[in-house]
């Protein structure tokens, strides 16, 4: 044992230079993930995605690996984000009977829902003395990753402070949308799923499709939908505005 630590030690330095050791470590993260979820049956407030950034944070502090270093070696996961978001559009195509009907609710909500989602974001940002990297970080923290990090780096925020503003959004969003349905007996998976998706991105998506694929496929176009609007307009709205 103590010799495969001490060549795994030898070994790491030259890892961290290719991105194998990003890729392996950003699995592992996920699939133990995964396995603890479905140990403890589920739980809405406890996602896989929460619980792999949590152990993947702990593997780079114990692996003394900088999260630039490890960030380099991930590039081409998050490339692969974008792929994956547009593959959500085949759900979406399966139910588009049912979103052909609501056509019109849908285009007056999701301007509205989206421009709240980044107003109240600011608003606390602002009244908590935040700066403007704090301010532009956040903004977009209603929108799918690949979405909002072209936004981020259009109005100066930190991709680090957007990527954990993403994540809190997307888990608080997933509990609370479950826990207000339940509450305001909202049983229509359609609303449901528009909801996640336009508050709590893919992580909100991913609790939709657990819900059923029509969920899922609202949500999908939710988080579609808000991030065309959000893309297009947060960035003008706060030049004009000079907010940052």
């Amino acid at each position: 044992m103590t010799e495969f630590l001490q060549r795994l030690g030898h070994t790491l330095p030259h890892l961290q230079q290719s991105p194998a050791l990003s890729v392996l470590l950003t699995l592992i993260a996920y699939f133990v993930a995964v396995a603890v979820f479905r140990k403890l049956r589920q739980p809405v407030w406890c996602p896989p995605v929460l619980l792999a950034g949590l152990l993947l944070a702990a593997m780079l502090w114990l692996g003394s690996i900088s999260y630039p270093n490890y960030q380099a070696g991930a590039t081409w996961l998050t490339f692969l984000l974008g792929p994956a978001t547009v593959a959500l559009g085949v759900p979406l195509y399966q139910q588009f009977h049912h979103v052909r009907a609501l056509w019109k609710p849908i285009l007056v909500t999701i301007p509205l829902a989206a421009t709240v989602a980044v107003i109240y974001a600011l608003a606390i940002a602002w009244a908590l003395g935040g700066s403007s990297e704090v301010l532009a970080s956040l903004a977009p923290k209603s929108v799918t990753a690949p979405i909002a990090i072209g936004i981020n780096q259009q109005i100066g925020g930190s991709v680090s402070l957007l990527m954990g503003g993403l994540l809190v959004t997307g888990v608080v969003a997933s509990l609370f949308v479950d826990w207000l349905a339940s509450r305001l007996g909202i049983t229509d998976d359609r609303l449901i799923g528009l909801t996640l998706g336009i508050n709590g991105h893919a992580i909100g998506t991913v609790r939709a499709f657990e819900i059923s694929a029509q969920a899922g496929a609202f949500s999908s176009l939710g988080m579609g939908l808000t991030g065309i609007f959000t893309a297009l307009t947060l960035p003008i709205a706060l030049q004009l505005l000079n907010i940052l």
